[in-house]
C-alpha cells in the first residue's frame, strides 16, 4: 500500500522517536508499504527551522527520509487545485497539512498524521498515527 506520512510521522520515523505509535511503526514498517514524504514536508521544515522552532535543517531532513526510504511526492498543479475542494475550519488554516491532504486525497492514499485536525478532511483516508 501506499502512504502519505505527515511531516511529524516522516521525522519521527526517520529519527525513531518514541512519539510513533505501534499502530504506525507496524504501518512504516511493512515491507510491502511504499512510503512517501510530500515535498511540503520538507518546505514546512525549511520554514521552521528558519523561525528556531525546528532543530533539523531540511536538507538533513530530506537525507533521512532518503535513507529511510522515503519516496519524495512533489506537488503538482493538480494536487493546489484540489485544495480548492477541501472544507474549511476555522480551527485549522494550516496550508502545509490542507496540500498534504489534498495530494492523499488526489493520489488515493492514505495519509499518516498523528494530528486530529487532519483527521477531519476525509476519515477514510487518515490514518491516526
Amino acid at each position: 500500500m501506499k502512504l502519505l506520512l505527515d511531516t511529524h510521522i516522516a521525522l519521527w520515523a526517520a529519527e525513531g522517536a518514541p512519539q510513533l505509535s505501534a499502530a504506525a511503526a507496524a504501518l512504516i514498517e511493512h515491507p510491502q508499504n511504499t512510503l512517501y514524504v510530500s515535498a511540503a514536508s520538507i518546505w514546512e521544515i525549511a520554514i521552521k527551522y528558519r523561525k528556531g522552532n525546528l532543530p533539523v535543517h531540511p536538507r538533513d531532513a530530506r537525507s533521512a527520509f532518503r535513507l529511510a526510504g522515503f519516496a519524495e511526492l512533489p506537488i503538482s498543479s493538480d494536487h493546489a487545485e484540489a485544495v480548492a475542494a477541501l472544507p474549511d475550519f476555522p480551527d485549522h488554516a494550516d496550508p502545509f497539512d490542507r496540500v498534504m491532504v489534498a495530494q492523499a486525497l488526489h493520489e488515493g492514499m492514505p495519509l499518516v498524521s498523528a494530528d486530529p485536525k487532519v483527521w477531519r478532511y476525509h476519515a477514510t483516508l487518515m490514518l491516526r498515527a
